[in-house]
C-alpha cells in the first residue's frame, strides 16, 4: 500500500489524534465519539472489578474525563500499537489514583457529562457475563460485540435508505441465529422469487463481513493487522471462560 500507515488513518484513529487535542474546537466531540465506541466495554471491566452500577458509570465519565485533563491521549500514536490496548492500560492507572485520593474528577468534575444510556449497558453486561471471566476478558468481549453491534447498525441504516428495510428484518445477520422462516417463506411474503432472496442473503453478509472489517480497520494502524485482529474477535467471542 503506497505511503505505508502514514496513509492509513481512518475514522477512529482520527477521532483520537483530534480528541488529544484539547484546545481543538472539534476535541469535545471526538471525545464523545471515542466513548461511544468504547465506554461499554469500559464499564463491563469496571462492573467485572465488581463496582456497584452508579459507580461505575461515574467512573466511566471520569476516566474519559481525566483524559483530556491530564493530556493522556497525548501518548497515543497508530505506530504504537492498538488504541484499546492503550485504552485499558491508561483504565488501569486511572483505577490505581482514584484508590489513593478521592473522586476529584467523578463526573467529569465540573465538564459536562458524555451521554451514556446506563440501563441499556447494565442490561448487557448482566446477561452477557460468564461466572469465572476476568475483567480483562470481559472488556475484550465487550469490545468485540461492540464491533459487531456498530458494523450491523450501519448495515440496517444501509438497507434502510435504498428501501430494503423488510429484506434486511428478514436476512440481517441479527436474524441468522433465530431464524425460524425459511427463504421459500420470505420470498412469499416479500414477493420475490427464493433464488433472489438466497441472493439477497448471501449479499447481506457478505456486505455485513465488509462492515466489520471496515471497524476493525479503522482500530488497528497498518492494513497488515487487520485479519489477526478479526481472529482474535471472533477468538474472543467463541471463548466464554
Amino acid at each position: 500500500m503506497p505511503g505505508g500507515s502514514a496513509t492509513f488513518l481512518t475514522t477512529q484513529w482520527s477521532m483520537v489524534l483530534s480528541a488529544r487535542d484539547a484546545a481543538s474546537p472539534g476535541s469535545r466531540e471526538a471525545l464523545e465519539s471515542l466513548c461511544a465506541h468504547y465506554w461499554l466495554p469500559i464499564y463491563a471491566f469496571l462492573r467485572r472489578q465488581h463496582f456497584t452500577p452508579a459507580d461505575a458509570e461515574d467512573l466511566v465519565q471520569g476516566f474519559f474525563a481525566s483524559l483530556l485533563a491530564h493530556q493522556s491521549l497525548e501518548a497515543v500514536a497508530p505506530e504504537r500499537g492498538r488504541f484499546r490496548s492503550f485504552l485499558l492500560a491508561a483504565l488501569r492507572n486511572y483505577l490505581s489514583d482514584q484508590r489513593d485520593r478521592e473522586r476529584a474528577l467523578k463526573r467529569g468534575a465540573g465538564i459536562p457529562p458524555i451521554s451514556l444510556d446506563a440501563d441499556t449497558a447494565e442490561s448487557q453486561y448482566a446477561s452477557q457475563v460468564s461466572d469465572g471471566e476476568t475483567p480483562e476478558r470481559c472488556f475484550e468481549r465487550q469490545w468485540a460485540w461492540s464491533v459487531l453491534r456498530r458494523a450491523e447498525e450501519q448495515l440496517s441504516r444501509e438497507c434502510r435508505d435504498a428501501g430494503k428495510a423488510d429484506l434486511h428484518a428478514a436476512l440481517g445477520p441479527q436474524t441468522e441465529s433465530g431464524r425460524n422462516e425459511s427463504h421459500a417463506a420470505i420470498a412469499a411474503r416479500l414477493g420475490m422469487t427464493e433464488n433472489a432472496v438466497r441472493v439477497a442473503a448471501f449479499r447481506l453478509r457478505q456486505r455485513f463481513q465488509e462492515l466489520v472489517r471496515r471497524e476493525i480497520r479503522e482500530t488497528v494502524s497498518h492494513p497488515s493487522e487487520v485479519d489477526a485482529e478479526i481472529r482474535h474477535l471472533l477468538e474472543v467471542l467463541a471463548n466464554r471462560s
